[in-house]
């Protein structure tokens, strides 16, 4: 492996550009035409266009990412998160091109991509799993009669689901076979898939992910949680490293599991393994996503360990660097979203110029980026302007350094989500760990603004 081609763009594109520097390797952008001044551009040896603004035209279509490999001579592909980075059907391609996809063998991807295949192979190594349907279910009869068995509220989700979509709550009979038709529909459109499955809803739980990684030599090591319970309609706004729910001894027994479901589904990259938490903090395995995460960040800062650096070296074909028992959790690490959205209306889209752009700094701050002052937010993509990340010794001190990061964090000419996240670190039940999946949507029903601090 020689010159990788980033197959994405925005903050996560800029992050795989410098991991892939700092090895050696050379590195190819691809870009739209509304990205053609994008940061991930400039920091690239080499950049090339692949098609018009819309993701359909450009960043989604396989061929020209391809083409733009073969231009090149690109050997690599590192897909990021979203796009493609979970699509078999690409890697697969890659592969048959002769072009090493940096990621897990689309067997693994299309085993684990497949929500009821992935909770299939969590039962088969006695991993928790949420009571639900045997499999698919296509008859909305008989997907009635499933749902009076497990009893209401149930989820309708979509067996290619992903990033919160093609999710649907019933609470009654009557909302079921609304609900039914609407799932299969949406997820029609989003996935070119229209099969859903049954769930039982856990009512009240928090959000646990389990950062596992895998290389070709059968080594394997999960590199503790992360709590992402602060989310909106599905998407997360705050993650934090350690859970503070979470005891040693369940630790080890979450991330003993989701290290046995990828290890069955032959996984080798980095991977995500998702739970819910009951009230009785019972865990249940959710699902797999393929790929580097959004909030990979937390875990790099809690552990040391440079997890983008170690997903290119295991597609080389090398060992992982360390093993389980060379682990270690130091402090506590948040993470923020700020995005070009505004809370105070809803959380509506606020592309635009950003007039000036003043990113936190000093001791234990980390902020992940692609946006300068004078960069123009495009409104086609995903609304990210920055992820900041804060480490303390504990809970608190990690939020006492956030509350001075985002003090410092200056955005002009767009909306962003810093009131909302100043407003939480003044709320009583985020500071009390007193919250759970749906709290901050809530919020929202109750007509909160995230304008003043709750006293």
């Amino acid at each position: 492996m020689k010159k990788v081609l980033i197959a994405n763009r925005g903050e996560i594109a800029v992050r795989i550009i410098r991991a892939c520097h700092d090895l050696g390797l050379q590195t190819v952008a691809i870009y739209s035409q509304a990205d053609a001044e994008a940061l991930h551009v400039l920091h690239a040896d080499e950049a090339i266009c692949v098609g018009e603004a819309p993701s359909q035209k450009s960043y989604l279509k396989i061929a020209n990412i391809l083409s733009a490999c073969e231009i090149t001579g690109a050997d690599a592909v590192h897909p990021g998160y979203g796009f493609l980075s979970e699509n078999a059907n690409f890697a697969s391609i890659c592969e048959s091109c002769g072009v090493t996809f940096i990621g897990p063998s689309p067997n693994s991807i299309s085993l684990l991509g497949d929500k009821s295949k992935a909770k299939a192979t969590a039962k088969s190594v006695k991993c928790p799993v949420i009571t639900g349907s045997n499999g698919i279910i296509e008859d909305v009869k008989e997907a009635l009669q499933e749902a009076k068995r497990l009893g209401f509220p149930i989820f309708i989700k979509a067996c290619a689901g992903g990033g919160g979509k093609g999710i649907r709550i019933a609470q009654d009979a009557d909302e079921f076979v609304r609900q039914f038709a609407a799932a299969r529909a949406e997820a029609e459109v989003s996935f070119n898939n229209p099969d859903v499955y049954l769930e039982k809803m856990i009512v009240n739980p928090r959000h646990i992910e389990i950062q596992v990684i895998g290389d070709k030599h059968g080594n394997y090591a999960y590199l503790g949680e992360r709590d992402c319970t602060i989310q909106r309609r599905r998407q997360k706004l705050i993650e934090e490293a350690p859970s503070p729910i979470l005891t040693p001894a369940m630790r080890k027994k979450i991330g003993e599991c989701a290290v046995a479901v990828v290890k069955a589904a032959g996984y080798h990259s980095v991977g995500t393994v998702e739970f819910l938490l009951d009230e009785d903090k019972n865990f249940y395995f959710m699902e797999v996503n393929t790929r580097i995460q959004v909030e990979h960040t937390i875990t790099e800062e809690l552990t040391g360990i440079d997890l983008v650096k170690e997903q290119i070296r295991i597609a080389m074909g090398e060992k992982l660097s360390f093993k389980q028992k060379d682990v270690e959790f130091k402090g506590h690490v948040m993470q923020f979203r700020v995005n070009a959205e505004n809370p105070h209306a809803n959380f509506a889209p606020s592309p635009g110029l950003l007039e000036y752009y003043i990113p936190s700094g000093g001791p234990h701050v980390r902020v992940d980026s692609a946006c300068y002052a004078g960069y123009r937010i495009p409104p086609n993509y995903d609304s990210m302007i920055a992820k900041l990340i804060v480490k303390g010794k504990d809970r608190e001190e990690a939020i006492a350094i956030a509350k001075r990061a985002l003090r410092e964090f200056h955005i002009g000419g767009v909306h962003s989500t810093i009131p909302f996240h100043n407003y939480m670190l003044e709320d009583t039940k985020f500071l009390e760990n007193n919250y759970c999946i749906t709290y901050i949507d809530q919020l929202v029903a109750e007509g909160c603004t995230f304008q003043e601090h709750k006293k």
